[in-house]
């Protein structure tokens, strides 16, 4: 894990260096409060209050930091993330006040990934005070499982491929005592046929893979969290451009927030029988990949004729949405990279949401807003189902007009669960190619902590 895990601690009154927090509308009394060297300091540094940032004040034989926030009243997931950034090492208390919200942004300012290459500028951790001890264990929590999604999209594909994925999935089961089971070579082409036949043409170090992991008391409200894991897309044979296929490591982003989230579900005891469901592949190219026309049988039974090889993703979100809906789950949820439509719709930051209920998305939207990780809903047209039609099949896995791709994506998954299942699905693009305050540019979770906290809120 690249983050500390004791960058928050309780505050026993312990020596810190304090934190000033100023907003614009409150700058000018601050200021009037200094004498005329820390007046100047502060100008000289050019410090405007508002948003984002960073001064250092001395004080007789010590010195103060003074953080500008938009509302110092109001703080956000990413209030102090900039203090986090680019303050020297050492502990700090926020003076007045207490960090609430912003105790992840200041952890997830401290993230690096160091698994290629040592970070030989670090200026060592800054640990934050807080007299909110109950708050500390789930905001380390959290930041871990952003964390874990961050970590696991940014290494590359050869380092981690489907193999890598379910070592992961062992290692929560061993820590969490679940059960893990995992499908593979014949059974995978019976029991799965389209996350075999998607996966068939990678190495064998690649092998395509079920991956499920259970846990939980076996009468509490089922939940299956299913996560789409192309660990590298090619496009198979209908091939992407290199420019395309640059950040397809970032395919199995969907695996990644379904896993962090399981991670969450388990440490917080919540009172649900978990079913995480990971098929994993790698889209290659060679003699037996799959091709542009053939006609897949899926594990739902349904025939589907192949429009594109490159629309892969859906068709193995497809046989583990199938297997998810076979134990009567109360919610799925899925978590995919799953179109380049959704990200010219709403950008890189926000992730599609589609959901059949609206109670389920006003849950999801509202936990989104109120933790700072913000998605949109999409919608499911019924007029557009019938693009999905196929001429030899029961349906075309990539319609040939090219409009609505992430709605007509979910309505191709809609296909595959039952009738009468509650069911989210994120399209998400789980990497930040800019860096913000707290988010380096890489590998992200979008939809993670909204997704979490509409758990914790509806099974408690």
């Amino acid at each position: 894990m690249s983050i500390e895990n004791d960058l928050i601690q309780p505050d026993r009154e312990q020596e810190a260096t304090s934190i000033h927090l100023v907003g614009k509308a409150g700058l000018a009394d601050f200021v009037k409060n200094l004498n005329p060297a820390q007046q100047a300091a502060l100008a000289a540094q050019k410090f405007s209050g508002g948003d984002g940032p960073v001064g250092i004040v001395s004080d007789q034989d010590s010195w103060f930091a003074v953080g500008g926030v938009a509302d110092p009243a109001e703080l956000n997931s990413w209030s102090l993330a900039p203090l986090a950034e680019r303050l020297p090492a050492g502990t700090y208390r926020i003076e007045g006040a207490e960090p609430g919200p912003a105790l992840h942004g200041w952890q997830m300012a401290q993230y690096r990934f160091t698994r290629y290459r040592e970070e030989t500028d670090s200026v060592g951790p800054r640990i934050l005070l807080t007299r909110q001890v109950a708050a500390i264990e789930a905001a380390i929590a959290e930041a871990e499982a952003v964390a874990l999604v961050r970590d696991l999209v940014n290494t590359p594909a050869e380092d981690m491929g489907p193999a890598q994925l379910e070592a992961e999935v062992e290692a929560l089961a061993r820590q969490f005592r679940a059960e893990v089971k995992v499908t593979r070579g014949d059974g995978l082409e019976q029991q799965f046929p389209m996350v075999h036949a998607v996966g068939r043409a990678a190495a064998r170090s690649h092998a395509p893979r079920m991956i499920e992991l259970i846990w939980g008391d076996e009468d509490a409200p089922r939940l299956a969290v299913v996560g789409k894991g192309v660990c590298f897309d090619s496009g198979g044979l209908d091939i992407k451009g290199s420019a395309g296929m640059l950040l397809m490591k970032k395919d199995m982003g969907g695996a990644a927030h379904a896993i962090a989230l399981a991670r969450l579900i388990m440490g917080a005891g919540l009172k649900v029988r978990l079913h995480l469901l990971v098929p994993a592949v790698e889209n290659a190219i060679s003699g037996n990949a799959f091709r542009p026309g053939d006609v897949l049988k899926s594990r739902k039974g349904l025939t589907v004729e192949i429009g594109n090889t490159d629309a892969e993703g859906r068709l193995i979100l497809a046989d583990a949405l199938a297997l998810a809906c076979e134990s009567a789950p109360e919610l799925v949820i899925d978590f995919a990279t799953l179109t380049g439509a959704a990200r010219v719709a709403l950008g890189p930051d926000l992730p599609a949401l589609f959901t059949r209920r609206d109670e389920t998305a006003e849950a999801l939207t509202h936990a989104g807003k109120t933790h700072d990780d913000e998605v949109w809903r999409l919608p499911l047209p019924d007029a557009y189902r019938e693009w999905l039609k196929s001429d030899i099949a029961d349906i075309n896995n990539s319609p040939a007009n090219g409009y609505a791709g992430a709605s007509v994506a979910g309505l191709f998954l809609d296909k595959f669960v039952e009738d009468g299942i509650d069911w989210a699905h994120f399209d998400t693009f789980a990497w930040r190619p800019a860096a913000k305050p707290g988010r380096p540019k890489g590998g992200e979770a979008l939809g993670l902590r909204a997704a979490w906290h509409m758990l914790r809120d509806r099974f408690g």
